[in-house]
């Protein structure tokens, strides 16, 4: 019930009660009315009445419901999010708090749709950022290195699965996590922390450092950038780990390569040398000892063409630019070629070389001169480091359920130390306690095992025991074309 009515109603209510009062507050003579008029006077103040609360409904319902409803309407419309039609403007003594009500309506109009395109701005703002932050990511884990984002706090901000492996922690708990509880290396910490703290600007740093995992030290190139606003203030610390272990090993064993083939060049040269001026001077006074001084420049000579050989082969193989001639061989008529060629340096020394081989000889598909020369290598080495009176026996085996032939040269030499296995076949390497038996260029081994492994698809085993003797194995896949038949090898000693 809106105000008006509620006037109107309190009016009528009145008028009734002034009514009921007249005309039961009456004298006992009663009023002084004529008998046919005494109804006029109720009448009258009924009529009254009525009209006033007729006029007080009107005039109500003009001066204070509608302007109180339109008011209302404006309050209504602080409320709302929406735009609303404008209302009708009030005049009369409501006009300057209707005026008060628009003036706040339209500053509160500006402030949402202000705050509206805020929000809006804000919003593109979130989803560029957002893109930008995927990206960000997506180019951190793309990164081969490990790389690893710290805030103003040492917290960690980002990190890569990269780095998550290389330091081994959890890429997804380490966000937002103090650097020293997710990595466990003091000294990269250290390093990070002391990197904050003394940055300055673009300020960086470049460190080697070695990590072990998995029992196996590796070698890092550590760099680090501050992270800094105009001011010059440092927010955070970039480190990036790039792991150079390979390169060290390639750069020592260049290294090592250039040292061993300049002593190895050197000392045959210096042989050569000698025994020429030795000559020049009229040192060989007589036919005998000019002989002697030839056959040790010839052999110097072929020495160190072996050498030369040797490594351009290896060097070939290793790039992969090497020209391989395939056939189908009898492995069998290489052994037995390769064993009449080195049988006089075995009689020479009182040598027993055997050769050992299957009733049929089977093809393998291989380069015949690169297999002849892996056999004259380990054969000439069995001949080099067995005693005087020891036995070199060759030996064949097929395995026709792997489809592969394996050849074994077995001798009765000094042996291998245990230490010294697992650096055979590095280049240039020779057993110190050898260099003194025979001379050697430290290729052989090596060569044999990019012949078989790198060239051939096959494998290279050893077997040794210090003091009793060596079994170097080579084996290698059987040719797909049919088995040949052949005559056993012969054997004999020397």
């Amino acid at each position: 019930m809106n105000l008006s009515r509620t006037l109107s109603l309190i009016v009528a209510t009145t008028a009734a009660i002034v009514l009921a009062v007249v005309l039961l507050g009456a004298p006992e003579g009663g009023w002084a009315w004529t008998e046919t008029g005494w109804w006029i006077v109720p009448g009258v103040i009924l009529i009254a009445a009525g009209a006033i609360a007729l006029v007080h409904y009107v005039c109500s319902s003009a001066l204070i419901d509608r302007p109180l409803q339109s008011l209302r309407k404006r309050i209504d419309m602080l409320d709302g999010e929406t735009a609303a039609a404008p209302a009708a403007p009030i005049d009369g003594w409501l006009a300057p708090l209707s005026q008060a009500i628009d003036r706040t309506l339209c500053q509160h109009r500006a402030r949402v749709d202000q705050l509206r395109t805020d929000r809006r701005e804000l919003e593109i703002q979130v989803r560029v950022a957002d893109a930008e932050r995927k990206h960000a990511e997506a180019i951190l884990h793309s990164i081969s290195d490990a790389v690893i984002v710290t805030d103003a706090f040492n917290e960690v901000a980002l990190a890569n699965e990269t780095a998550a492996i290389t330091l081994r922690f959890n890429l997804t708990a380490a966000r937002r996590q103090p650097i020293d509880r997710v990595i466990s290396d003091p000294a990269l910490i250290k390093l990070i922390k002391d990197m904050r703290e003394s940055g300055r600007g673009r300020a960086s740093r470049h460190i080697e450092h070695r990590i072990t995992s998995s029992g196996r030290a590796k070698v890092y190139d550590v760099t680090l950038a501050c992270v800094s606003t105009d001011e010059g203030d440092v927010t955070g610390v970039v480190t990036i780990l790039r792991d150079v272990t390979r390169e060290k090993e390639i750069a020592e064993m260049k290294s090592d390569f250039v040292s061993g083939v300049s002593h190895e060049l050197r000392t045959p040269l210096s042989c050569i040398k000698a025994y020429v001026e030795m000559l020049v001077d009229g040192e060989a006074a007589d036919e005998q000892t000019r002989a002697d001084f030839y056959n040790i420049i010839q052999s110097e000579t072929n020495r160190l063409s072996r050498l030369i050989d040797n490594i351009l082969n290896i060097n070939r193989i290793e790039s992969g630019i090497i020209r391989v001639q395939r056939e189908d061989i009898c492995l069998s008529s290489v052994i037995s070629d390769a064993v009449e060629v080195m049988r006089p340096q075995a009689r020479a020394k009182q040598i027993s070389l055997t050769e050992q081989g299957s009733p049929l000889g089977y093809s393998i598909y291989a380069d015949k001169d690169m297999m002849y020369q892996v056999l004259l290598n380990l054969i000439s080495n069995a001949i080099k480091y067995t005693p005087a009176g020891g036995k070199i026996t060759i030996d064949t085996l097929v395995d026709d359920v792997n489809r592969s032939v394996t050849v074994s040269v077995t001798d009765t030499g000094v042996g291998i130390p245990e230490d010294a296995m697992p650096h055979l076949f590095g280049k240039f390497y020779r057993v110190p306690d050898h260099k003194k038996i025979a001379k050697g260029t430290g290729l052989g081994l090596n060569l044999v095992k990019h012949v078989v492994e790198t060239v051939h698809m096959g494998k290279v085993r050893v077997e040794s025991k210090l003091g009793e003797g060596s079994r170097f194995s080579v084996t290698l896949p059987i040719s797909d074309s049919a088995v040949t038949p052949i005559a056993s090898p012969t054997g004999g000693a020397a």
